[in-house]
C-alpha cells in the first residue's frame, strides 16, 4: 500500500500543477465557481477538463481499497461504488448546471444537504471533500495503510486548491462535500448491507438440502457468501421482486436429454478443450479473489472512457452515479436470483452425474450459480457506456495492464460485455444459461436507471 500510496502521488501532482496553470491563465475571468458554470459556462475559470481531473486518482484509490481491504466482494464493492458515484454526483453537480438532484428519486432519499443560494462553491473542492470522506466511511475496517493514502490523496488535492481559491469559498465547498458524503452514507445504512464486509458469511443461513441444490464448492468448500444481499433495497423501485427477476432456470434432471445435462456438459466439453484465446478470456475476466472485482473493473473502464472523451467533471460525475447505480443494481438482482433459486454449481452437476475427477479452469465462487453475476454487471455496463459513447463505438480496455495483463481490443462495448459473459463459460464456473439471463437482466436494470430517473 505504501507503493501505492506513492505511486498515486506522484501523478497527483502533475496534474495539480498543470490545474493552477490552466486556471492562472483564466484568473482574469474572475470565475472560481459552479455558480459561475450555471449563469455562464464559457467563464469558467478552470477549463472543463481540468476539473474532471480529480476523479481519476480517487477512483484508482477506491479500486486498490476494494482489492486489499478485507471483505470488499463483489457485490459489497458494487454497493461502495454505487455509494461513491451519488455522493460525488451530490456533491458537485445535482441541482445545478440542468441536473437534477437524485433526492426524491431514489427509494428511500428523501432529501439532501442544499447549496446556500447565491453562494459560491468550487465543484472539485466538494468532489475532493465528498470523494474523501464517503470512501473513508464504506471502507469501516481499511488498514492504516489504506486510511493514509485516504488521507494523502485528500491532503495533497487541498494543497493544490489553496494556492487557487479564496479561502471561504474553499471552506463552504469543503464543509458541502463532507455533509453530502454525512447524508449519503446515513442513508445507506438502511439499504440492508450496512458494513456487510464484517459478515460476508452468515452463520444464521441455513442453505436448502436436495437434489439439484447449491452446494459448498471445491477449491475453498466455503459456506453461502452473502444469502440476503438480494433482500436489500434497490435504488430504484422498478427492480426490486418480482419485477425484474429473470425467469427460472432448467430444472433439475440428470436425464442426458434434459436441458440441465445438455448444459452441464456444454461447460465440461469447452473446458477440456479450451484453445489458448479461450483461457486468456477466462483468466482477463476472473476478477476473482485479490482483485478489485468484477464492478471494479467495469468502474475503472468507466473511469477510462470519461478521461478519454475529456468529460468535464459534471458530465463524469453523472455517469460515474448512472454506473456506480447500475453495479449496486445489478449485484441485488443477482444475488436475489441465486439465493430464490439456489441451483448447484456446473462443477457440482459434472462430478456427481458426469465425471468425478473433473475440475473447472477458474476456481468456483461460493454462492449458487443462477445468474452470473459478472453478467449481470457487464451487460448493464455496456447499455450504460453504449448510451453515453455510442453502440458502435470501438476501445481499447487499459485497465488491467498495470496488474500485469496486457491490453484487449473491442469493436462496441456489447463485444465486450458479451466476452465477460462468456468468460464463466470458459472458467467451467457457470452454465450458459446463468450468462444469458444475468447479462439479459443487467441491460433491463440498465434501461431502468436510464430512463426512470431524471437526469438533466
Amino acid at each position: 500500500m505504501k507503493k501505492f500510496a506513492i505511486k498515486l502521488m506522484l501523478p497527483l501532482m502533475m496534474v495539480g500543477i498543470l490545474f493552477i496553470q490552466s486556471c492562472r491563465k483564466d484568473d482574469d475571468a474572475g470565475m472560481s465557481s459552479e455558480s459561475a458554470l450555471t449563469s455562464n459556462p464559457t467563464a469558467a475559470r478552470c477549463s472543463a477538463n481540468e476539473e474532471s481531473a480529480i476523479v481519476k486518482p480517487w477512483y484508482d484509490l477506491l479500486d486498490e481499497l476494494i482489492r486489499t481491504t478485507p471483505g470488499h466482494t463483489p457485490a459489497i464493492a458494487a454497493r461502495e461504488i454505487g455509494y461513491t458515484g451519488i455522493s460525488l454526483y451530490e456533491a458537485t453537480t445535482g441541482g445545478i448546471n440542468g441536473y437534477h438532484t437524485l433526492a426524491g428519486q431514489l427509494n428511500g432519499l428523501s432529501s439532501l444537504p442544499q447549496r446556500q443560494s447565491g453562494a459560491t462553491y468550487i465543484g472539485p473542492v466538494a468532489a475532493n471533500a465528498a470523494l474523501a470522506h464517503i470512501i473513508t466511511l464504506l471502507f469501516g475496517n481499511v488498514s492504516a495503510a489504506g486510511l493514509t493514502s485516504i488521507n494523502n490523496l485528500e491532503s495533497t488535492n487541498e494543497a493544490v486548491y489553496a494556492l487557487i481559491y479564496n479561502n471561504a469559498d474553499l471552506i463552504r465547498s469543503r464543509t458541502f462535500g463532507r455533509d453530502i458524503a454525512d447524508a449519503v452514507y446515513l442513508y445507506s445504512q438502511t439499504d440492508g448491507g450496512h458494513q456487510a464486509y464484517l459478515a460476508n458469511f452468515s452463520a444464521s443461513y441455513i442453505p436448502p438440502v436436495g437434489l439439484g441444490f447449491w452446494v459448498p464448492t471445491p477449491p475453498a468448500y466455503s459456506a453461502a457468501m452473502l444469502p440476503y444481499w438480494g433482500s436489500n433495497r434497490t435504488f430504484l423501485a422498478v427492480n426490486s421482486s418480482p419485477l425484474i427477476d429473470p425467469p427460472l432456470p432448467p430444472s433439475y434432471s440428470t436425464n442426458v436429454n434434459s436441458t440441465l445435462y445438455k448444459k452441464a456438459l456444454e461447460v465440461y466439453t469447452t473446458v477440456n478443450n479450451l484453445t489458448q484465446a479461450q483461457k486468456d478470456i477466462a483468466t482477463y475476466w476472473a476478477d476473482g479473489g485479490g482483485t478489485y472485482t468484477p464492478p471494479g473493473h467495469l468502474i475503472a473502464l468507466t473511469v477510462q472512457m470519461l478521461r478519454s472523451k475529456n468529460f468535464n467533471l459534471h458530465k463524469s460525475a453523472a455517469l460515474l452515479a448512472r454506473e456506480g447505480i447500475l453495479l449496486n443494481e445489478a449485484g441485488i438482482v443477482c444475488w436475489r436470483a441465486k439465493y430464490s433459486n439456489n441451483l448447484q454449481r456446473p462443477i457440482t452437476y459434472i462430478r456427481t452425474n458426469i465425471d468425478p475427477a473433473w475440475n473447472s479452469f477458474i476456481g468456483t465462487p461460493p454462492f449458487p450459480t443462477y445468474t452470473s453475476g459478472h453478467s449481470s454487471f457487464s451487460g448493464g455496463t455496456a447499455r450504460i457506456l453504449s448510451k453515453q459513447f455510442g453502440g458502435n463505438m470501438a476501445f481499447i480496455d487499459s485497465t488491467k495492464m498495470a496488474l500485469g495483463f496486457p491490453s484487449r481490443s473491442f469493436t462496441s462495448f456489447t463485444q465486450a460485455a458479451q466476452e465477460a459473459a462468456v468468460s464463466r463459460l470458459y472458467g467451467g464456473i457457470h452454465y450458459e444459461f446463468d450468462n444469458k439471463y444475468g447479462y439479459d437482466c443487467g441491460q433491463a436494470i440498465a434501461n431502468n436507471i436510464l430512463l426512470g430517473i431524471t437526469w438533466n
